[in-house]
């Protein structure tokens, strides 16, 4: 199997400003991702960029980066344009790792990448991981996914899904967790690189704008995600100035990866 990594990086950011060039232990935080990624068996780590100085800063500790347009309404509208400048075929996979993700385990891209390898019936593949915590199961800020036999997405929602019907007294949320354990949604994607093309003119799917979950558009319009389950939670992402602290913070406490 041979897959490509794609690191869609946008220089501006409400929360944190200039995101991706935040330093992490003397380097920027979209370099920090892209040597993450280098160390999965991806033959290639391209990082698609909105903004020159996220090329330079990439250029400039040996990343590929490639410069794609800033109107772009989603990162995989970018991965679109990244695919079709870099030649990718149809049937080429590549993975999406977010460029606010520098703790990511290289095993699970290589997990991801292999999913959809696996899965040919499926367009797209993505991960998973069980929910131990009540709290987590309740927050809408927690996707869950609910699978069928194959592995493959049955549904993504904000919602604590599956419902646990003799877990909940009169309609009041359940006490405590399902059995086998609800899982959580982690936000990494797999892609034939021809359904990436295609997915931007998709229209929209009215359970998407409801959940607010891009990756409804694809399950709307019949295509499959296969899902792969890890038993190990991702590291921490960065969205926030806080969290830019903690990950520094771990940094710091430990070599530079």
């Amino acid at each position: 199997m041979s897959f490509t990594v794609l690191v869609p990086a946008r220089l501006a950011s409400t929360r944190l400003p200039d995101k991706p060039l935040a330093d992490i232990a003397g380097l920027p935080m979209v370099v920090r991702v892209a040597q993450r990624a280098s160390q999965s068996g991806a033959l290639r780590v391209v990082v698609a960029a909105d903004d020159p100085s996220i090329v330079s800063a990439c250029k400039d500790h040996g990343v590929e980066a490639i410069l794609t347009r800033q109107d772009h309404p989603s990162g995989t509208d970018r991965l679109a344009e990244a695919c079709e400048q870099l030649g990718l075929d149809a049937d080429d996979i590549v993975v999406n790792v977010q460029g606010d993700e520098p703790l990511i385990d290289p095993a699970l891209i290589d997990a991801v990448a292999s999913a959809l390898a696996l899965h040919p019936e499926a367009a797209m593949s993505t991960a998973a991981h069980e929910i131990d915590s009540l709290d987590d199961f309740l927050n809408p800020n927690v996707v869950k996914v609910v699978l069928d036999v194959r592995g493959n997405a049955l549904y993504f929602s904000r919602a604590p899904i599956p419902w646990w019907r003799d877990g909940s007294v009169n309609r009041a949320p359940p006490s405590a967790l399902p059995t086998p354990a609800p899982l959580r949604h982690i936000g990494i994607y797999g892609y034939r690189a021809g359904f990436v093309r295609k997915f931007p003119s998709l229209p929209p799917a009215p359970v998407e704008a409801t959940e607010a979950l891009e990756q409804l558009r694809a399950l709307w319009h019949g295509h499959r995600i296969a899902v792969h389950v890890t038993h190990a939670a991702p590291g921490p992402g960065i969205d926030t100035p806080e969290d830019l602290a903690r990950v520094r913070a771990l940094f710091a406490s430990q070599p530079p990866l």
